[in-house]
């Protein structure tokens, strides 16, 4: 009943074996969200301007681009970025 469960005393539970490759998301092979091989810096052109312009606006302290920012971070992990 409590066999698949772990605690501090007993041995770690197994771990994955490393695929050799480390995930990619730029990587079209990879991640066919992104079939273009967009890089972070380049993803959501159209999003990324307005969090960065609402930043630069209201700074980001008051919680004015927290939907701005919302809406960025929905659309990099709609790519495959992993935030």
């Amino acid at each position: 009943m409590f066999s698949s469960l772990s605690s501090w005393w007993s041995p770690s539970p197994p771990t994955p074996a490393p695929t050799g490759e480390k995930y990619d998301p730029t990587n079209p092979k990879m991640n066919p969200l992104n079939p273009q091989g967009l890089k972070p810096c380049c993803a959501c052109p159209e999003t990324k301007s307005a969090r960065d312009a609402c930043f630069l606006q209201h700074g980001g302290e008051g919680g004015e681009c927290a939907e701005l920012l919302t809406k960025h971070v929905e659309c990099m992990r709609a790519l495959g970025f992993q935030i």
